[in-house]
């Protein structure tokens, strides 16, 4: 296999939080590593040159929680559809969640992701397998024989673990093969039947409410449980202030803890369903604006340690129709990096704190590689020009599928260029 073209950023903003660089300088990509970074550089034999002055210039973005919807459900999603929005967002890794048809639990399903990412991907990508069987929390999977295949963490994401027994006996199982467990965290006898944050807007609107206490509750189980392991657990999509402050409780008892949040939780509340627009309904859903501003806090704290996009892609099929009836969730991977880069423009994070949020602590959650602009690092880079406005437009997204909970909303910035394993894999055309 031939090896990707040298590759010389020049003059850019160089972020790299492992290493608290912000500095203008360049970087050399050769062989699919990056071998020189910082100061002036010049350009090998054969190299492509671009000058990125007055852009960002960091390590590829790393989601660890997307829905590829491969195998199964092609029409919404594919990993080569799913894999180019990553590509367009600046993304160049992304976690597939297990939730597919069928369930990714066992060995030649994870395979099988794998090869296909491999033949027709845009981005890396780093299967998590199934906590249990079918996702139907009952008994546990081969967990041995899913990280041999590739799996990076379990997760029977999109169905919660109700069983606190079977949940104790999967996180001590995991641990003694050091495979995360990602929860999501939901009694669902607290939300059965609710199809949006239950409070005065879910009143006006004549739907039925879904209480934070539904999720809240359920983090304290998954983080109790953690403490009693000692194993590494992962709270996936945090929504409100009550989980925030179970996560800081368990943060400061020492036990091996993290959580993420996703883009919408920081952009909306749930006057934003307001329209019935069924593609502002997501689970968990959008919370009042307390609870917005509570996540927002304790991401620009580091107390939720990642952004992570929860990119749900459904067709017109499962969304226009009736709110209570249009399936849950949105899309991500291509608007993430533009809502982020809001709260750098107001001042709540600083861009190297952006890039740790969705870089390098995934990178260091999960233990993969990339999240850095080290010498020897993965060739693993996005160009981004935080002034760059545009407007989002779902008919011009390489998603297969439109359900973005931002259609019309102008964004402050983009990625130009990204790039993986020295491979160019996003150009920003025009």
């Amino acid at each position: 296999m031939s090896q990707p073209r040298p590759l010389l950023l020049k003059n850019g903003r160089l972020l790299c939080p492992d290493s608290n660089t912000d500095q203008t300088g360049d970087l050399l990509l050769e062989g699919g590593l990056i071998s020189a970074a910082g100061g002036e550089l010049q350009a090998p034999e054969g190299a492509e040159v671009i000058d990125c002055s007055g852009k960002w210039v960091a390590p590829g973005l790393i989601d660890l929680h997307v829905h590829l919807r491969e195998p199964g459900h092609e029409y919404k999603e594919d990993i080569a559809s799913g894999t180019a929005a990553a590509a367009a967002g600046g993304f160049t890794a992304v976690c597939s969640m297990p939730n597919t048809n069928p369930v990714n639990d066992s060995a030649a399903v994870t395979e099988m992701i794998l090869e296909r990412a491999r033949k027709v991907g845009s981005c890396r990508v780093y299967p998590v397998g199934a906590i249990t069987p079918g996702l139907k929390g009952e008994g546990l999977t081969q967990m041995a024989e899913l990280k041999q295949a590739g799996c990076v963490a379990v997760s029977d994401d999109g169905h919660p673990v109700s069983d606190s027994r079977l949940l104790r006996r999967a996180m001590e199982y995991a641990a003694g093969f050091d495979l995360p467990v990602i929860c999501h965290s939901e009694d669902t006898a607290l939300s059965a039947g609710g199809a949006m944050h239950e409070g005065p807007m879910a009143t006006a609107l004549g739907l039925p409410g879904i209480p934070a206490e539904a999720e809240v509750s359920a983090v304290e189980r998954d983080l109790t449980l953690a403490g009693l392991t000692g194993a590494r657990v992962h709270i996936a999509h945090i929504s409100c202030a009550g989980s925030v402050a179970a996560l800081g409780r368990a943060r400061a008892a020492g036990w091996a803890v993290s959580g993420e949040t996703a883009p919408h939780y920081l952009a909306l509340c749930d006057q934003d369903v307001g329209g019935y627009d069924t593609h502002r309904k997501m689970n968990p859903p959008l919370r009042s604006a307390a609870d917005r501003e509570a996540v927002r806090q304790a991401l620009a704290e580091g107390l939720i340690q990642a952004l992570a996009t929860d990119h749900a892609p459904h067709s017109v099929l499962e969304k226009e129709l009736e709110f209570g009836f249009a399936a849950f969730g949105v899309t991500g991977l291509e608007t993430a990096l533009g809502v982020m880069l809001e709260l750098v423009a107001e001042g709540l994070l600083s861009p190297l704190a952006m890039i740790e949020r969705m870089s390098a602590s995934p990178a260091r959650l999960l233990g993969l590689p990339g999240g850095e602009l080290g010498v020897g690092s993965p060739a693993d880079v996005v160009v981004i020009d935080p002034q760059a406005a545009w407007t989002v437009d779902p008919a011009r997204m390489r998603s297969k599928s439109a359900n973005t909970a931002f259609a019309g909303r102008e964004l402050p910035g983009r990625a130009l260029l990204t790039v993986c394993g020295g491979e160019v894999t996003f150009r920003l055309e025009g």
